[in-house]
């Protein structure tokens, strides 16, 4: 796909993971959407960063968490930009949540970002993407492939994410390609001391932990590689092969 020019909605694109994927598709000439809900301020200079890579972009706000908001986000990114080439579904939410002690409420707030809202993003964004002869990418967690105890529900809508990946692409080709993206390690919970930052370094093969440029740089290989859907890169320095 040629980006330079074309339209991308990304989700989440305040902070963190999302605003680092909007400022690398800016720097390639697109024209990008920068979604927030509560970090305004954030995507303010995620547009800033983009404009001073050379892209154009504009901030939507809206919560995501609203069923009804998803489809009315996409018909003004529309009317905004004129059309859609790329939906890029980052925003989650990544709640502790041990087994006994997890609440109704947090299970739905975690179900209804994580895997409620791509779900409907892309079901509005469909019939844009097929006239451009899009794609969507869907950014998952290595928590689909391993269980971690104290984010159950985090897992199992993470698992939900890469299986919504598999079956769109079926759905949708073959006009829209669409793949996944499952980061380990790139950006370290702020509350994380260092301590447990290096016991998490020791134990993934590459003895080393990634950056968001890992997973900016494998969005690139998804757009740019037209022969490729239905599949979830996992980048994670390896720790999915551990023993």
């Amino acid at each position: 796909m040629e980006l330079r020019g074309r339209i991308a909605l990304v989700t989440g694109a305040g902070h963190r993971v999302g605003r680092a994927i909007a400022v690398s598709l800016g720097a390639r000439g697109m024209r990008v959407a920068v979604h927030y809900n509560a970090a305004e301020e954030g995507a303010i200079e995620t547009v800033r960063l983009i404009k001073e890579a050379g892209g154009e972009a504009q901030i939507f706000g809206a919560d995501l968490t609203d069923a009804t908001v998803p489809p009315a986000l996409v018909a003004k990114v529309v009317e905004k930009f004129g059309g859609l080439d790329v939906l890029v579904n980052s925003a989650a939410v990544m709640m502790r949540t041990p087994f006994g002690e997890t609440t109704p409420k947090q299970w739905d707030d975690i179900m209804a970002l994580n895997i409620r809202a791509p779900f409907f993003l892309a079901q509005a964004a469909a019939a844009h993407l097929r006239k451009a002869h899009g794609v969507i990418v869907n950014i998952a967690d290595l928590a689909a492939f391993e269980t971690w105890p104290a984010y159950v529900p985090h897992g199992i809508s993470k698992s939900a994410v890469v299986n919504l990946t598999r079956s769109l692409a079926r759905v949708l080709a073959p006009e829209v390609r669409v793949a996944g993206i499952a980061p380990g390690t790139v950006l370290l919970p702020e509350m994380w001391t260092d301590e447990a930052a290096e016991r998490l370094r020791a134990t993934t093969p590459l003895k080393t932990m990634g950056s968001p440029s890992d997973v900016t740089t494998t969005v690139s290989f998804i757009l740019d590689s037209d022969f490729l859907t239905g599949e979830t890169i996992i980048v994670d320095g390896g720790r999915h092969v551990r023993l």
